[in-house]
C-alpha cells in the first residue's frame, strides 16, 4: 500500500522539488570540504588553550601552597634579638619548658609542633607612673621611677621558661614588682628627714636592691633614676627652715658687713691721725730747724728786705699808742 502511495505522489510538484535538491547536494559536494576544516581546527584550539589555563592555575596553586608553607614554617630572628626554639608539648621530663634552646637568623621549624619566640637584646627604657612608699616614721613619699634595662641573651631561655610572656608583660609584672619592693624596703630604713638630706644614698641603695634581683632573673640594669616628692607638710616644714636659715644668714651677713664698715672707718680714722701726726711732726722738725738755723744779724737782714720804706704809722711804748702819721703832718704844718 506504501509503493502505491510513493507512485501516486512521485508526479507531484513537490517530490519533483525534493528529488532536485538531492541531486545538488550531490553535485556540489566541496560544501562540505570547505568548512569541515575550519571547524576542525576551531575545537583543537580551544582544547589547547584549555589545557594551558589548567596547567598555568596548577602551577600558580603550587607556586602559593609553597610561599604558605614557607611562610608558615619559616622566621626570621633580627641581629638585635634573641629567639627562642620550643615545642608546643612535651612528654619528657628533661625537655624543661619544651625549649630547644636559642636561634638568630633563618629559622625552620614544625608550625604543628613547634614555635619560635623572640626576645629583643637592646636597650629598653621605661618610665613608670608614681609609687608611693612610706618612711620610717610613716611618711608617704612619692617615687617616679625610670629605668633602662636590657635582656642578658645567655639567660633568655630560663626567662622564657619561667615567665613565657614578652617584654611589655616583663615590664608591667615582674619589673615592676622588683621595684616597688626595693622602694619599699630601703624607704622603712628611713625617716622623713634622713631621706631627704640623704637622698642619693637612698637611690644607690634602692639600684643596689634593684640590680641584686633583676640580675638574678637574667636583666642587666643599664640606668635608673628617681623623681622623689615629699609629703606637703613636710615640704611646707623644709621651705620654713629654708626660709629661717636663709634670714639667718642674712642677719648674719649683715653684721659682718657692719663690722667690716665699722673696722673701716676705724682704719680711716686711724690712717687720719697718724698722718696728721706725721705732718705736726714735720713741721714741728722744720720750725725747730728754722729756728736754730736763725740769728740776730739774719732776721735784720730779712726786715730789710721786707721793709717798703715807708715808717711805721703806730708806736707805742710804755703803753702809749701814737699816730705817727699825723704827729708828721702837724710837725710839717
Amino acid at each position: 500500500m506504501l509503493i502505491i502511495l510513493i507512485d501516486d505522489c512521485k508526479d507531484s510538484a513537490f517530490f519533483q522539488d525534493y528529488r532536485i535538491f538531492l541531486a545538488k547536494i550531490v553535485t556540489y559536494p566541496k560544501i562540505f570540504t570547505i568548512f569541515a576544516p575550519s571547524y576542525q581546527n576551531h575545537n583543537i584550539m580551544t582544547n589547547m588553550n584549555n589545557n594551558l589555563y589548567r596547567t598555568l592555575a596548577i602551577i600558580t596553586g603550587c607556586i602559593v601552597l609553597v610561599i604558605i608553607i614557607f611562610t608558615a614554617c619559616c622566621t626570621v630572628v633580627d641581629s638585635g634579638e634573641v629567639g627562642i626554639k620550643f615545642h608546643k608539648w612535651s612528654a619528657s621530663e628533661q625537655d624543661y619548658g619544651g625549649v630547644e634552646g636559642t636561634c638568630k637568623g633563618w629559622v625552620f621549624y614544625n608550625p604543628i609542633t613547634t614555635s619560635v619566640f623572640t626576645y629583643p637584646t637592646f636597650t629598653q627604657r621605661k618610665q613608670y607612673e608614681t609609687f608611693s612608699v612610706n618612711a620610717k616614721d610613716a611618711s608617704i613619699f612619692e617615687m617616679d621611677p625610670t629605668i633602662a634595662y636590657r635582656i642578658n641573651p645567655d639567660k633568655s631561655c630560663d626567662i622564657f621558661t619561667k615567665y613565657r610572656v614578652g617584654v611589655k608583660e616583663l615590664e608591667e609584672g615582674y619589673i615592676r614588682t622588683c621595684i616597688y619592693e626595693a622602694y619599699r624596703t630601703c624607704a622603712n630604713q628611713y625617716t622623713s628627714d634622713s631621706l631627704m638630706s640623704n637622698r642619693a644614698n637612698f637611690e644607690r641603695d634602692v639600684r643596689t636592691r634593684l640590680e641584686k634581683s633583676l640580675m638574678a632573673e637574667g636583666f642587666i640594669v643599664e640606668e635608673f633614676t628617681s623623681k622623689i616628692t615629699p609629703p606637703s607638710s613636710l615640704t611646707a616644714m623644709i621651705d620654713a627652715k629654708n626660709t629661717a636659715i636663709q634670714s639667718a644668714l642674712k642677719a648674719e651677713n649683715q653684721v659682718k658687713e657692719a663690722e667690716a664698715n665699722a673696722k673701716i672707718e676705724v682704719a680711716k680714722a686711724e690712717g687720719n691721725a697718724r698722718a696728721m701726726k706725721i705732718k705736726a711732726d714735720a713741721e714741728a722738725y722744720y720750725n725747730r730747724t728754722i729756728a736754730a738755723s736763725l740769728s740776730p744779724m739774719i732776721v735784720q737782714e730779712d726786715m730789710i728786705e721786707k721793709w717798703d720804706g715807708k715808717m711805721p704809722q703806730i708806736v707805742g711804748g710804755n703803753g702809749m699808742m701814737l699816730d705817727i702819721s699825723k704827729v708828721i703832718g702837724n710837725s710839717n704844718k
